[in-house]
């Protein structure tokens, strides 16, 4: 298998590893067993989901360059709006992990929601084109699958995974800490 074939395997299945993840994570906030495991787990320790969070973004931007610098894919429109929410994630994770700030997810926490919700458009544009709202323009067709790994991960499932996860992380920083200020304040 050439270099190309195995990155854009490993990227789809860092998508499904990704998106079991989140939904594992959203689970576990959803139900107060789970928000009480998790507290135990990440009090004190807040960094720790905000340093896989930029991680998560990390690979995003290095997948999504790769993509279209390293393969000469063109990004569409979406494409740019998925990375104009995707490459700050980068640098405001980043700093925060550096400051050891875990209030980061009050900055951080918008752009992955965006995020998703722009993918999210995308992968149902790409499987229902009669949806588009708005000219592609120059640059790739959005409604056009350029790969497609296992028959359903395209860029923008990629894309979708990987903020979701990001958005889990952050919700579970935001549940420990306000959890925690509140015990705090009734002390």
């Amino acid at each position: 298998m050439n270099a190309y074939a195995t990155i854009v395997q490993a990227l789809g299945t860092l998508t499904i590893v990704a998106a079991a993840l989140a939904v594992g994570l959203l689970l576990a906030l959803w139900m107060p067993s789970g928000r009480q495991r998790l507290r135990a787990t990440f009090s004190g320790r807040e960094r720790h989901p905000i340093a896989w969070a930029f991680f998560v973004a990390l690979v995003a931007m290095a997948g999504s360059l790769y993509l279209s610098d390293g393969v000469g894919l063109l990004p569409c429109k979406l494409c740019w709006f998925q990375r104009i929410a995707m490459y700050p994630l980068v640098l405001v994770l980043g700093v925060g992990l550096l400051r050891g700030d875990a209030g980061v997810w009050r900055f951080a926490l918008p752009l992955p929601l965006v995020g998703l919700l722009i993918s999210g458009y995308h992968v149902a544009l790409q499987y229902q084109p009669s949806l588009d709202l708005i000219s592609c323009g120059a640059g790739g067709e959005c409604s056009v699958r350029y790969l497609l790994v296992f028959g359903f991960v395209s860029i923008p499932v990629m894309a979708g995974g990987a903020f979701l996860l990001i958005t889990a992380l952050l919700l579970a920083v935001r549940t420990v800490q306000t959890e925690n200020d509140f015990d705090a304040s009734s002390d």
